[in-house]
């Protein structure tokens, strides 16, 4: 235990590290990262091996001041897990189906096209469709699609991680096209 009351550990989970380097409050949640991207990064985090921990740490500064309200962004995000998933082939009925209408969703949030789901239009009519979507149903979609993603991967699990991280934020603005990446 440290001075202050929490556990130290030696490998921080990426999104702690950004809280510290944006100078907030040591969290896994820090309020400068937009809440579907820091759901996918502790998604990663959680499925990765200690290796695989410490090689997601680069990428902290790229976290920074990407909260913005919106719901592009966590569409983009959401479909990129959700597609990455639903690629692999590998889920139970159940998850295919849950992914399935997370990418509906996703796809018609992007395009305005498809069914949209019964609680956005509700919701949207308070003015929360948006907030509750980014913070609560973006952010489960995508730990849900990042832990199939992990279990379908063979021996390549922290590498395909990293990659898929990588890509949602490049997918969130964060990294421009050809721009060079932390490896």
């Amino acid at each position: 235990m440290s001075e202050y009351g929490r556990v130290v550990r030696p490998d921080p989970c990426v999104m702690e590290l950004v809280s510290k380097l944006a100078r907030e409050p040591w969290t896994d949640r820090p309020s400068c990262v937009h809440p579907t991207l820091s759901a996918a990064a502790r998604a990663v985090h959680d499925h990765s091996s200690r290796a695989g921990r410490r090689a997601l740490l680069p990428l902290a500064p790229k976290f920074i001041d990407t909260a913005r309200p919106g719901l592009e962004v966590s569409a983009r995000v959401v479909a990129l897990c959700v597609s990455t998933a639903l690629a692999g082939g590998d889920m139970t009925g159940d998850e295919a189906a849950r992914l399935g209408k997370a990418h509906e969703t996703a796809l018609h949030l992007l395009t305005g096209r498809g069914e949209p789901r019964w609680w956005l239009s509700l919701l949207g009519r308070f003015g929360c469709s948006e907030p509750f979507y980014r913070t609560f149903v973006a952010t489960e979609h995508v730990a849900e699609a990042i832990a199939v993603t992990a279990r379908q991967a063979n021996g390549d699990r922290d590498l395909r991680l990293r990659q898929l991280l990588k890509q949602c934020l490049a997918a969130h603005g964060a990294l421009r096209p050809g721009a060079p990446t932390p490896s």
